[in-house]
């Protein structure tokens, strides 16, 4: 019969739906208006907008202020970076390579290039910012810093028709060919500078450029010894020889050794392979000399920025005695 089950009321109490506390006048806010729409042209990742966007970039860009002088500026990844290692900040400090400001890791050991590197960046009115080890590390992506790194603007290449009209004497020009390590074109920098070299040449597609890593492996050489960018190589080299140099490329295979190598007085430009296949073709049927170095037969082959300067090191030295 009704009411006479015997089964337990399972029913929970308390459950029911129902608004328990005040919408806070939420619902009303709900309904009021929020205003007209955007034009397409101002709705974020909307394809009017980043048209837009991209047709502002083009027609700014004769407004864009200039790289300054010793510091790079190329395509999409201009922009400041942080130059690290002790003789590297030192070097550019000395430069006066412009810069915003200097980093130094807390509890550094203090020896005289960080002295030397904090009175520069204070006479010149920089910022001297104390950070965490670990914030200089994650600043750095891990780079072995020192301690130490310097804020500096985009690098800004030299023009080498100048250059080498204000070079005194007969002129020395290393150029690179597909060069892609940024560490072996700070060490042929650094050695072409040690060896008295006008002008370091890069070509502007596939090689590496003058980044932090490049400035820190050339040891601060590259705040003193130009480096220049040009569009066509093999065109840069034959407008060269038209102006009376002797361009020299390097060569396992070359038919000439530095031993018996004859280049006195006249203006001569080394031209090094990359890492990998050495010299392009049409670099290399553009030299007037394939230059070996001699060589145990246990050995294969030198790192480009070590051949260079065995070769810069032989030209140095036939200058001295000439």
């Amino acid at each position: 019969m009704p009411g006479n089950s015997q089964r337990p009321n399972r029913r929970k109490t308390g459950t029911k739906k129902g608004a328990v506390v005040g919408s806070g006048g939420q619902r009303r806010k709900a309904l009021e208006g929020k205003g007209p729409t955007p034009k397409a042209a101002d709705r974020y990742k909307h394809k009017a907008n980043r048209q837009a966007s991209a047709a502002a970039r083009r027609t700014s860009g004769p407004d864009k202020p200039r790289a300054t002088p010793g510091r790079r500026g190329q395509g999409t990844r201009e922009g400041a970076e942080l130059l690290v290692g002790r003789n590297p900040v030192v070097e550019a400090l000395r430069a006066e390579i412009p810069a915003s400001a200097l980093f130094l890791a807390l509890g550094v050991d203090i020896d005289e290039r960080i002295n030397e590197a904090v009175q520069t960046a204070g006479d010149r009115g920089l910022s001297i910012l104390e950070v965490s080890r670990a914030e200089l590390d994650r600043m750095t992506g891990g780079v072995l810093h020192q301690g130490i790194g310097l804020k500096v603007p985009p690098y800004a290449y030299a023009d080498l028709p100048e250059v080498l009209a204000a070079v005194d004497g007969p002129p020395l020009v290393i150029a690179l060919d597909g060069v892609t390590d940024p560490r072996n074109l700070g060490a042929v920098v650094r050695s072409a500078a040690a060896f008295g070299a006008s002008a370091v040449v890069l070509p502007e597609r596939r090689a590496a450029g003058m980044t932090a890593t490049a400035w820190r492996t050339s040891a601060g050489a590259a705040a003193r010894l130009p480096v220049a960018r040009v569009t066509n190589l093999t065109r840069t080299l034959r407008s060269l020889q038209d102006q009376g140099f002797t361009v020299l490329g390097l060569d396992a295979d070359g038919d000439v050794s530095t031993d018996s190598l004859e280049v006195g007085t006249d203006p001569v430009v080394i031209v090094v392979g990359s890492e990998g296949r050495g010299l392009s073709r049409l670099v290399g049927e553009s030299c007037d000399q394939l230059v070996s170095i001699p060589m145990t037969n246990d050995t294969e082959s030198l790192n480009a920025s070590v051949a260079a300067a065995v070769l810069l090191a032989e030209v140095a030295r036939q200058r001295r005695q000439s």
